[in-house]
This record gives structure tokens, C-alpha cells and sequence, in this order.
């Protein structure tokens, strides 16, 4: 099982106004490829609520409610994808680790569920994961 984090929906969905630089495009690729994945059942995958919430609140801005009502209910369809449910005690736990890793408290969160389930491998393009012993980054 893999973690998703909520960059790999908004790299995905998100269509920019202007041109993307080559970084940005190949982004948009792998995120595209990684989706294809999660939709396709080929690999088993895990995220929070938290990190839907997240994604949900960049792409409003970029999708139009019925784009995002769809994405959303597909993603909550999907076999492979387990979105766990955060408590208020989860949550500080992540807070608490902000400043061993220095990271914001949703990255924090991801470390967290990922150590706690024991899940060793992100899907993100946040190289801040690159710095966690026990975590490979993807792709």
C-alpha cells in the first residue's frame, strides 16, 4: 500500500492558465500516470480525509463544481483507495511532529498514518519527504 498525497490530485486536475515550465509538465505527467493507477486498481493506496480536503480546496478554484463533485465521489468509490478518517488526537500527533521534521502539519499527518500503518512509500512531489528515514518518496 502507498500513500497519496493530495499534490499528486492537484498536479493531476488542475489546468493552468498559462504554460507550464518542463518541471511542471512532466509533474502533470507522472500525477497523471499515478491517477491512471488509482483508478485502474492496480496498486492499493491510502489517504486522508484530510488530504482530500486539501486537494478539494485548490482545485475549486480551478474545476468547476461539477468536475469536482465527480472526482469526488469517484475517489470515494474506488476499492484500492482507503481515505481514513482523522481525530482531533491524530492531528496534534502531527502537530507535534512539525518541528523534528519541519514540515507543515498535513505533511506531518502523512508521516504520521504512514508510520502508524506502516506504510513506507509516498506518492508526492514534495521532496520534504526525501528527509524522513523509513519514507521513499514516488515516482
Amino acid at each position: 500500500m502507498k500513500f497519496l498525497d493530495a499534490n499528486v490530485f492537484i498536479y493531476a486536475f488542475y489546468k493552468p492558465k498559462g504554460k507550464l515550465t518542463e518541471k511542471q509538465a512532466w509533474m502533470k505527467e507522472k500525477a497523471k500516470e499515478i491517477i491512471t493507477k488509482l483508478v485502474n486498481g492496480n496498486e492499493q493506496f491510502l489517504t486522508t480525509i484530510v488530504h482530500i480536503s486539501e486537494m478539494t480546496n485548490i482545485l475549486k478554484k480551478a474545476l468547476s463544481l461539477k468536475d469536482l463533485h465527480s472526482i469526488l465521489l469517484t475517489l470515494h468509490a474506488l476499492e484500492n483507495l482507503e481515505i481514513v478518517s482523522i481525530t482531533k488526537e491524530d492531528y496534534m500527533m502531527a502537530v507535534e511532529l512539525m518541528n523534528e521534521y519541519k514540515m507543515d502539519p498535513n505533511d506531518c499527518l502523512a508521516i504520521y498514518i504512514m508510520n502508524k500503518r506502516g506504510i513506507e512509500e509516498i506518492y508526492s512531489f514534495d521532496k520534504d519527504f526525501d528527509n524522513v528515514e523509513r519514507i521513499a518518496r514516488l515516482p
